[in-house]
This record gives C-alpha cells, structure tokens and sequence, in this order.
C-alpha cells in the first residue's frame, strides 16, 4: 500500500488548503496518510527560502491565489491577525494529540480555528478551548507541548534532509511534492505506486 506523508505547519494558508483534501485524495487511492507537523520557519530559513508574504509582489498575489482556492473548494478561510502568527505552540502540541491518538481531530479543529475563524492559536488559552471544543483534552495537551520541542524539531530537520523548501511537502516515497497546488501530481503518484505494489 502506498503512502502519503503530508508535512504541514499551521501558519501556511496553503497547508490548510491541502489538509481539507489529503484524506479524501487517500481514499481515492487506497494510500495510508501520515500527518506530520513540522516547522516551516525551520524550513525556510534552513533552505535560505522566504515566505511568500515577505515578498512584496507574492504576498499580494498570495491573497487573490488563496481567494480563488477558497472558492474552488468550498473552504472558508480568512486571514487571521496578526498574520505571520507563531505557530510553535500549537505544533508541539499536535505531537501530544499525535501520543494520544488525536493527531487528525486536533489539527482540523486548530486549521478550521485560525484559518476559517480567526482565532489566535497562538494564545494557549485560546488553543486548549479550540482543542478541547473538538473533544479533546485541551488543557493537557497544551500542558504537554514542552515535551515535544525536540520531535519537531527532528520532524522539521528530516523534511530538510529529504529535501522540503516549503509547505506543505508531501512525500510518496522518495518523491516529493511542495504545495497545495501539486496534490493532483500526488495523486498520480499514489494511483502509480499502488498499481506496483
């Protein structure tokens, strides 16, 4: 069975495109998903790549590229403030829901919370009521994140060594795919590998 690895931080409006599509793409397939967190600011500054918004030109073409996706897809998303927002609490606490068995329900509800609602994740109070309006243990798993400052950073050094320069990266074996606009090569990707196995 082929596998999808879908490396996202929560700060990339282009990641949470992609996050409302990975499952069903998987589904489609019959590929395994694998959700994994990591750090873009780790990434780009690692990679000497910048953000789209800290160029002039992109960052204005970024705001009409994402209202055309959220059209396309039906996704509501608004720009939260402030906007780049640090979003180091709310990954390493992704890796406790992950230790939990929480990993997918925490980060749609952390996505759906600072893309669609404008809620500051960023904020550990905010983000312990957004996981914990999800059923989730908010509290704890905010209590948590501290214990997991060296799985992201691991999670984010591999994406680097495997060669990610941006979010989201997708991974089908060896091959890797950067960006919400590219999961239809993913899928082509997925359907060829299953087809070998």
């Amino acid at each position: 069975m082929a596998t999808l690895e879908f490396f996202y931080d929560f700060v990339s409006p282009y990641s949470y495109l992609a996050s409302t599509r990975v499952e069903g793409l998987a589904a489609r397939t019959g590929a395994t998903l694998r959700w994994r967190p990591f750090l873009l600011g780790g990434v780009l500054k690692a990679t000497g790549n910048r953000a789209p918004i800290e160029v002039a030109a992109k960052g204005r073409h970024m705001l009409t590229d994402l209202e055309r996706w959220s059209r396309r897809l039906g996704v509501p998303l608004h720009f939260p403030a402030p906007f780049p927002f640090a979003s180091i609490l709310a990954l390493r606490a992704a890796f406790a829901a992950e230790a939990a068995g929480q990993l997918v329900p925490y980060t749609h509800a952390v996505y759906r919370a600072a893309w669609a609602d404008g809620r500051d994740i960023a904020n550990p109070e905010v983000l312990a009521a957004v996981a914990s309006e999800a059923g989730l243990d908010g509290a704890a798993l905010v209590a948590a994140a501290p214990q997991h400052k060296d799985a992201l950073m691991k999670q984010t050094q591999e994406a680097i060594d495997r060669g990610a320069f941006g979010a989201p990266a997708c991974f089908v074996g060896d091959e890797l795919f950067i960006g919400n606009d590219r999961l239809d090569f993913v899928e082509e990707a997925l359907s060829a590998a299953s087809r070998r196995a």
